[in-house]
């Protein structure tokens, strides 16, 4: 209902907002107490490893994975207080990687730190979930197409001189195509998160995918790392 809705800025990057976060939740801390926190926030962006600054994977680690575990981290009294839920945004990426690895580094890093804390919290009568999204490219907009000629201009010497304007463009053109085949229907996302928040027992891992992608995932997951090598290395050709 109306009144209900409390929303604030939050940069999860900066200790002093999710403290900030914290105590609005408490001043406005119903009787029943806090039940549950989502991880969601995320960028993406794409490029060959060589072409990215250290300050970006430097970005990149700060907000996908260390805001998750800074905002986990001040809330965590009060869930184990009131056996609530946390539930943590990551990918089926957190399998794989195509031109995408700095976005996929961080969603991999999540997995292993939700499955310690479900571990841990088992103990407290907390459930830890875990989403796995497909491409929802078109539904979320994190990633905007990427132009060739800017990532040109940004690699460095010693990178240019190894790839030309024309490898670029092929790759951008590869990762954009990728955005274009994003499902719209983001709805599918946000019904695993209220499953994961409300239900009596909900799933430590909610795959939301097509059936392309959870299959890719199989192959990545239990596959010889040479069988997968040469799936990705077929889908990137094309």
């Amino acid at each position: 209902g109306a009144g209900r809705l409390r929303v604030l800025r939050l940069d999860v990057t900066r200790a002093c907002d999710v403290l900030a976060a914290k105590e609005l939740v408490l001043s406005h801390l119903p009787e029943r107490g806090f039940w549950g926190l989502v991880n969601n926030a995320g960028i993406s962006t794409f490029g060959e490893t060589g072409w990215l600054s250290m300050e970006k994977y430097e970005k990149f680690a700060d907000v996908n994975l260390l805001g998750s575990i800074r905002t986990t981290l001040a809330f965590l009294p009060l869930l184990r207080k009131y056996k609530g839920r946390i539930v943590f945004m990551s990918s089926i990426i957190a399998y794989f990687a195509l031109g995408n690895g700095i976005y996929s580094m961080t969603k991999a890093a999540i997995e292993r730190f939700c499955d310690a804390l479900r571990l841990e919290m088992k103990k407290f009568g907390v459930q830890v979930c875990i989403i796995q999204p497909g491409n929802y490219a078109r539904s979320t907009k994190i990633q905007p197409p990427v132009s060739a000629e800017e990532i040109w201009n940004e690699l460095s010497e010693e990178e240019k001189a190894v790839y030309n304007k024309e490898y670029v463009q092929e790759r951008a053109n590869f990762f954009n195509s990728i955005l274009s085949e994003g499902s719209a229907n983001g709805n599918e996302v946000v019904d695993a998160m209220v499953d994961a928040l409300t239900s009596p027992a909900p799933k430590a891992r909610y795959m939301v995918a097509k059936l392309k992608e959870k299959a890719l995932v199989f192959v990545c997951a239990f596959f010889p790392t040479v069988v997968m090598d040469c799936v990705l290395s077929y889908a990137m050709s094309k």
